[in-house]
C-alpha cells in the first residue's frame, strides 16, 4: 500500500493510485461492475431509424408483430440528400432546410437484428428521396433501474 498522506498529488495522480491499489489489493473497483465480460461477446443492438413522420404507425404495427413492444421515439429535423423545400407562406417564399423526420430507437437481441430492419426497410419504404436512414449499433449493458435486470431480461 503507498503512503498518500505526506504527498501533495493532482485529482488525477490520486485517481490513478487508488485504481492501482485496488486493482492489485484484489478489492473490486466500482466503475468495473457494469462492464461486460472480457470476451466482448455482443448481445444486443441497438436500432436508430429516421423516417418520414407519417410512416410511424405502419413501422409500430410491423414491429408488434414481431413481439417488439418498446420503443423511443423523438421528433427530430435535419437534410441529406433531400436538401429541404421552399414553401410559401402568407404570399412570401421560404426555403426550409431542415425537414421534420421522427428517430425512433430500439434495443433488440443480436438475433433478431436482421428481422427488424428488414421490417422497418418495408414498412416504411416509399421509393422516394428522403426515406430515411436506419443505423444498427453494438449494446454493451442494459440495466434497467426499477429492478436491478441486466441485458435481455431488462429489454
Amino acid at each position: 500500500m503507498l503512503d498518500l498522506e505526506n504527498h501533495d498529488f493532482t485529482n488525477a495522480q490520486l485517481r490513478a493510485v487508488t485504481i492501482y491499489q485496488s486493482r492489485n489489493s484484489g478489492t473490486a473497483n466500482p466503475s468495473r461492475q457494469y462492464r461486460r465480460h472480457t470476451t466482448k461477446e455482443k448481445t444486443m443492438r441497438k436500432i436508430e431509424a429516421i423516417i418520414k413522420p407519417f410512416k410511424l404507425d405502419e413501422l409500430k404495427e410491423a414491429l408488434s408483430e414481431l413481439q417488439i413492444n418498446g420503443m423511443t421515439i423523438s421528433e427530430v429535423k435535419g437534410f441529406g440528400r433531400q436538401k429541404g423545400h421552399t414553401e410559401i407562406y402568407r404570399g412570401a417564399e421560404y426555403v426550409v432546410d431542415f425537414i421534420p423526420k421522427i428517430k425512433v430507437e430500439l434495443v433488440v437481441p443480436e438475433e433478431i437484428t436482421a428481422q427488424v430492419v428488414e421490417a422497418i426497410i418495408t414498412s416504411v419504404r416509399t421509393g422516394k428521396i428522403g426515406d430515411g436512414k436506419i443505423f444498427v449499433l453494438p449494446i454493451e449493458t442494459v440495466l434497467r433501474i426499477r429492478t436491478g435486470e441486466r441485458d435481455k431480461e431488462a429489454i
